[in-house]
């Protein structure tokens, strides 16, 4: 059995195959080009291989347009590829790249057919997202010289490539491609041979969670998508996401990592099998869970289930003041986005002197806006004088809305809600900011159910656009209305979901940071290559690890148990390793330590 050279001797790898010339196999093969390999492009349809090279002309020439191509270098990377239908075109390759579809059999008829063709040293990569690595090699003549080599769509943008060992391959093959990866500009990321691999198979569970909640009917497309842009900054929803991937690719890769993990949470939701048989999957056919102008278009066109357009049905209540609840962070700067849309604001804390130091934080953070120029001091000190500090909420008297933003703790809300009961005018507007609790439970707090709300602001409430409108089975609808019609006034994104735990955000967030845990748990991954995974093949702005420190250890564990006492799915339990933090007073940030050590201010 020959083995690739040692690393000492690896020859560069000069010459590279793609075999496979769709999106994928199109896009390496531009990124190759580019960096100055010899290209052989191998497909089995003529007419595919020739829509690959026009497809290559027409980004070359766009890159020409832009002024990051001369016309002498498009020339040169042009004719560095060349195309074919036939594998024995391949026999040159240092490098034979396979992305052909998500099947077994295809996948091991090349693998048998390139074991004939190539030379004994010559690496043969798999651009597999979801079928075993292992599988794949042990089927080959040469097992190790076979490893994964998984680029992220669209190849020439984004820079992570996860390089996949099996437990047969070769170090000098991974030291090779590596080094590759580098040469083209990339960022690899070393992982073990499971399927997802590191950002897939936190990506796939995620959008699989999304799927079977819109499937559920407990919040409608665009304000799943809407919910998970605003409120984590993503640059794409799930929903418009799946579209994009093609929704029987991300059934395949879910079926297979269910077969590997049997954790429910990567059972594909029913949706995805319904869409996919009925030929409805995605952009590439023109209708998934959206509709798409044309087959393969980006634009997204009105279908039945598209919302109407102007105001609700009922109209709301009327608003003109508001009382804000707390003295913490939040309640100020929620205090700070109502006075800033000009309504009058009570803000009451347990003592005068809290509700003072809170309404000074929003004149630094005011101050802060003007330093700027992002508002005029004039226009500071009009904001700053609609709020009246309290420290009672007997000044809650004669507020059209009042809006809780205390501890997270259920007790101590439903007491705060007996307490507006009493003190609020009939007709006021109830509401809650909790993320994570009931609101049923404080709206039965009171005698007046019906008028209570959760309006769930991201924190830090001036700067983050989303506010999530949590209705209960017994909310009014001009309730509902109410709260909707202030959110357009404050320049929010308002987006409707029932009374469960989590909502939308935090439902589909925290069980993807808690996956992300237990990879490191399983020591399947680094923190650092599971940050850079998600940032770089997932377009997150911040990695998993990052984002738990900032949100805090405590905060994390206290939504798992949560979402896993509601849901009672033993793929919500929370990771112990999160516990075992939360336990040693590891709490991120805040604390110093979480998963990282962070410089004491």
């Amino acid at each position: 059995m020959a083995t690739p050279q040692s690393d000492s001797s690896l020859s560069p790898l000069k010459t590279i195959a793609v075999v496979g010339l769709g999106t994928m196999g199109t896009g390496i093969t531009e990124v190759l080009a580019k960096a100055g390999r010899e290209v052989i492009g191998i497909d089995v349809s003529e007419a595919q291989a020739a829509r690959s090279v026009a497809a290559l002309e027409t980004s070359t020439a766009r890159a020409v347009a832009r002024g990051r191509l001369t016309e002498q270098e498009r020339a040169d990377v042009l004719g560095r590829i060349r195309t074919g239908t036939d594998l024995t075109a391949a026999a040159d390759a240092d490098l034979v790249i396979e992305v052909v579809p998500e099947s077994y059999d295809i996948k091991h008829q090349i693998f048998r057919e390139l074991d004939a063709v190539v030379r004994p040293g010559t690496i043969l990569a798999t651009g597999t997202n979801a079928l075993s690595v292992t599988r794949l090699a042990a089927d080959s003549a040469h097992p190790e010289r076979v490893l994964g080599l998984h680029f992220f769509n669209p190849a020439p943008a984004m820079k992570l490539v996860e390089v996949v060992s099996s437990v047969l391959t070769a170090p000098g093959a991974v030291t090779a491609v590596t080094d590759l990866a580098i040469e083209l500009g990339k960022e690899p990321v070393a992982v073990g041979d499971r399927p997802g691999f590191v950002a897939d198979g936190l990506l796939f569970g995620y959008l699989n969670q999304a799927a079977a909640m819109y499937e559920a009917k407990y919040a409608s497309r665009e304000d799943i998508d809407a919910a998970m842009r605003l409120g984590c900054g993503l640059p794409m929803g799930p929903l418009a996401l799946l579209d994009l991937i093609g929704i029987d690719t991300a059934r395949t890769v879910l079926e297979a990592m269910y077969a590997e993990s049997r954790d429910r949470l990567h059972a594909p939701a029913p949706i995805l099998k319904q869409l996919s048989e009925a030929g409805l999957t995605g952009r590439k056919s023109g209708r998934g869970f959206y509709t798409y102008e044309a087959p393969g278009s980006a634009t997204v066109v009105r279908d039945a289930l598209t919302p109407l357009d102007g105001a609700a049905p009922t109209p709301g209540r009327t608003v003109r003041s508001v009382g804000v609840a707390g003295s913490g962070t939040m309640a100020s700067g929620i205090a700070e986005v109502f006075a800033k849309a000009g309504y009058e604001v009570v803000l009451a804390a347990r003592s005068e002197e809290k509700a003072q130091a809170a309404k000074a934080r929003i004149g630094k953070s005011l101050d802060r806006s003007v330093g700027k120029g992002r508002m005029t001091a004039e226009a500071a000190a009009q904001t700053l004088d609609l709020i009246t500090p309290a420290g009672s909420y007997d000044a809650f008297a004669d507020v059209d809305l009042a809006v809780e933003a205390v501890a997270e703790d259920l007790e101590v809300k439903r007491q705060l809600f007996a307490t507006f009961d009493k003190v609020c005018k009939p007709g006021a507007v109830l509401a809650t900011t909790t993320s994570s609790l009931p609101v049923v439970a404080c709206a039965r707090a009171t005698s007046r159910p019906q008028d209570v709300i959760g309006m769930h602001f991201f924190n830090p409430a001036p700067a983050m656009k989303l506010v999530e409108v949590v209705r209960t089975v017994l909310t009014a609808e001009d309730v509902h209305a109410t709260v909707r019609e202030v959110c357009a006034k404050i320049r929010k994104h308002a987006v409707d979901c029932g009374d469960r735990a989590g909502f939308i955000v935090n439902a589909l967030l925290f069980p993807y940071l808690n996956n992300a845990i237990k990879m490191v748990e399983e020591h399947y991954a680094s923190l650092d290559d599971i940050d850079a995974a998600m940032k770089l093949g997932g377009g997150y702005p911040m990695g998993p690890f990052e984002l738990l420190d900032v949100v805090g250890l405590d905060v994390s564990l206290a939504i798992e148990k949560v979402l896993h006492r509601e849901f009672r799915d033993p793929g919500l339990a929370p990771a112990p390793l999160l516990e075992h933090l939360v336990a040693a007073g590891c709490l991120g940030r805040k604390t110093g330590r979480g998963f990282r050590e962070y410089a004491r201010r």
